[in-house]
């Protein structure tokens, strides 16, 4: 039992990364600054202020509908990360989403990493480099700018 647990969390955290490697090593990013991955607490900010921000923009709009501001954040996620790669709390934070290896997220990955997002639990699982699986599925990843 304890094998297959093992095996699980190898394959959800991208396997282990040796030691004195650091996050985005493997991704061939930078280690400090810009081009680095963006840590897990900025990015957990930025999400917050985006949630605010939607609820309120839902309230306003919706009422108190208690699917608005998903249905606001998926709006806001898809359209902003598939075109300037950033929503409103990346940037106040200097974080842009960006597919891996370089260059735009793009509508198509921008969809699918929204998607994962809104259901919460790829978000929550992350891998060794920090990525959550909703990046990791969708060939982005948050980095510094």
């Amino acid at each position: 039992m304890d094998s297959a647990r093992e095996d699980l969390g190898s394959w959800l955290d991208g396997g282990p990364r040796p030691s004195g490697e650091y996050p985005g090593q493997r991704l061939r990013l930078a280690e400090h600054g810009s081009g680095s991955l963006a840590p897990l607490g900025r990015r957990a900010l930025a999400l917050a202020i985006d949630w605010t921000l939607c609820v309120v923009i839902s309230n306003a709009v919706f009422g108190r509908n208690p699917w608005g501001p998903l249905g606001v954040l998926a709006l806001e996620n898809v359209a902003l990360v598939g075109t300037i790669g950033t929503t409103i709390g990346h940037r106040l934070l200097g974080l842009r989403v960006v597919r891996l290896g370089g260059g735009a997220a793009g509508a198509l990955r921008a969809s699918a990493r929204t998607a994962l997002l809104c259901a919460a639990i790829p978000a929550a699982v992350w891998d060794a480099d920090g990525r959550g699986l909703h990046d990791r599925l969708a060939g982005t990843v948050i980095l510094r700018t």
